[in-house]
């Protein structure tokens, strides 16, 4: 039987690319797998961007969402292709529920006071970096800040009405030293979602710092599809 393929959703401040170290290997197990580009605007267009990427693959598909990219698959994971769903680090919301609403669930994350703003977008300050992915090598982390994209601060207010989770199996990786989602905050989700979980000792950025881990988990969700 073909084996599923893989469609990845990026966050804020990254593009498909955050997910290179996974890519090759998953291509070598035999998957199609295509990274969307998010253009972080909008809810609405990531969403059309993960729809597109669905367009182009053969089913079933496994979702695979990173940070915001999890609150877009959530969304986006409604369409007929997806037939399961990864959260890594990610946000993971019910019915009528923002970012925002979630985040105040616990403390604010260290990072949201290393954001800046400007003409309605975010970014991340350069002393914020460590508190993005820490646990990278200093000269992965100074790439991470030089290539980071900005963000619809807008998003933070954004809502679905029907959370693929449930009605698609789901898979949560939740990163213990995480300082953009609390860790926390991640287990709250991956419970309420009844998903298959496991921990990594990972800043916000585990598809850089674990990627063995995250290889692990995303294999072990595809081969029940």
């Amino acid at each position: 039987m073909p084996k599923p393929s893989i469609v990845f959703a990026h966050g804020l401040w990254a593009d498909g690319s955050c997910f290179s170290k996974l890519i090759p290997a998953l291509q070598a197990d035999g998957h199609e797998v295509v990274s969307a580009q998010n253009p972080t605007d909008s809810l609405e267009g990531d969403v059309e961007a993960v729809h597109r990427a669905l367009d182009r693959v053969s089913g079933p598909a496994l979702l695979v969402g990173h940070s915001w990219g999890g609150f877009v698959i959530t969304a986006a994971g409604t369409h007929d292709k997806a037939a399961g769903l990864v959260y890594l680090a990610a946000l993971a919301p019910d019915t009528g529920e923002t970012p925002q609403d979630l985040f105040a669930k616990f403390d604010p994350p260290p990072l949201f006071a290393h954001l800046d703003e400007q003409q309605g977008r975010l970014w991340i300050a350069r002393d914020g970096i460590s508190h993005f992915c820490g646990d990278l090598p200093e000269d992965e982390q100074r790439l991470v800040w030089a290539t980071q994209t900005s963000a619809n601060a807008a998003v933070l207010g954004a809502t679905t009405d029907t959370p693929a989770w449930r009605t698609k199996p789901s898979w949560f990786l939740v990163a213990q030293q995480d300082h953009a989602i609390d860790p926390g905050l991640q287990r709250f989700m991956a419970q309420r979602i009844g998903a298959t979980t496991r921990e990594a000792d990972s800043s916000h950025t585990p598809m850089l710092s674990h990627p063995d881990t995250v290889l692990d988990l995303i294999r072990t969700a595809a081969a029940t599809l």
